[in-house]
């Protein structure tokens, strides 16, 4: 059984600096602006017109997994400031840019606020984890099966890692979860991680829905980083599944 989550409050990875009279916040925030500044991913997202240098994460995954086609439809969780919903709309020809191929279906969700982006339908300072949002997708989505679910959510850290690292497991939990009701057969997931004890369990519980598993780091997340990101493939399909169970 999948477990019930009840997560509040989470962030994207492209977290904003804040301001604070600390010492050490201040020493932080220095260490943040030395990082960008030297980041050759963040000067790239500039000239390439991304939101933030996280896209080439997601163009480097896609790129060797071809989770995101033309015509699919794809749920971006924790999407601000929405770079990966960019780069979905683009990879799905949810925009229509692409006149001889077929017209995908994006949806991104995000605790924060997200500017609009062409081909995108998008659901600003809205909690996925509730059930009230994820009814609203299913309006949204008028019926449609999603063919690659994508969350780069992650929570608010308290710096006590234990409990960060819980927080984030009850995140993919709820995103699995979610993709298990509403994907069609064949569907991708894709969901971000801090690397930790509790990544077996919740392969083990993914392979029984999806054919494939695997650990993804990609170039463009930070070497001193502990996230990683989780790929299931080939979901099986819950017709097949139930069958499958009751045989």
């Amino acid at each position: 059984m999948i477990r019930n989550i009840s997560v509040r409050s989470f962030y994207t990875s492209c977290t904003h600096l804040k301001k604070g009279p600390s010492k050490a916040k201040s020493h932080s925030s220095h260490q943040w602006l030395t990082r960008q500044m030297t980041d050759p991913f963040v000067e790239l997202a500039k000239m390439k017109n991304y939101r933030c240098r996280s896209a080439f994460k997601l163009l480097e995954i896609n790129e060797k997994t071809k989770i995101l086609q033309p015509g699919q439809t794809v749920i971006d969780c924790g999407a601000s400031p929405g770079s990966w919903t960019e780069i979905a709309v683009n990879e799905t020809n949810a925009n229509g840019k692409m006149k001889n191929k077929p017209k995908g279906f994006v949806i991104g969700i995000d605790l924060l606020s997200i500017h609009p982006i062409e081909g995108a339908h998008l659901l600003s300072h809205s909690d996925f984890t509730l059930t009230k949002t994820q009814d609203q997708i299913r309006e949204l989505l008028k019926g449609r099966k999603i063919d690659c679910v994508l969350s780069d959510m992650a929570p608010n850290s308290t710096g006590v890692r234990s409990l960060d690292q819980d927080k984030i497991m009850d995140l993919v939990y709820n995103v699995l979860r979610f993709a298990i009701l509403m994907s069609s057969e064949n569907a991708s997931l894709l969901v971000k991680i801090w690397d930790n004890g509790n990544v077996k369990k919740f392969e083990e519980i993914a392979l029984r829905y999806y054919k494939t598993f695997k650990h993804i780091k990609p170039e463009a997340s930070r070497s001193d980083s502990a996230e990683k990101f989780l790929l299931a493939k080939d979901f099986r399909g819950l017709e097949n599944i139930t069958n499958s169970s009751s045989n």
